[in-house]
């Protein structure tokens, strides 16, 4: 599929993506889409300052019209992703988006299960 632009049926399921499917799912979904994810996809786990431990997503649409497409998936889902999960945009296609982590009795964190 790299190199192919999404689909409808793909683009429709990312508008649709409720939260009880989860973030991070709806997250390796679009990964799974993305043109050129070797070079414009990043994560990470990390501690954010408002929301402790987060799974951060740096991503980049490279210029490419089908990540734009995607990009416009994610802002269109009615279902608070954008306001749940938006960190940061930047001139030139560049994209910061957080799944918050469980913080574990021990100190460590898990992403939800």
């Amino acid at each position: 599929m790299i190199g192919e632009y999404p689909t409808d049926e793909e683009l429709d399921t990312i508008i649709k993506w409720t939260f009880d499917k989860e973030w991070r799912l709806l997250m390796e979904y679009i990964h799974k889409l993305w043109w050129a994810a070797d070079w414009g996809w990043r994560e990470e786990d990390t501690e954010d300052d408002i929301h402790g431990p987060v799974h951060r997503y740096d991503i980049s649409t490279g210029g490419w019209s089908g990540n734009e497409s995607l990009i416009s998936a994610m802002r269109e889902n009615p279902n608070l992703f954008w306001s749940m999960c938006w960190v940061q945009s930047r001139r030139g296609g560049h994209y910061i988006f957080e799944t918050r982590r469980i913080k574990e009795p021990d100190g460590s964190s898990t992403l939800p299960t």
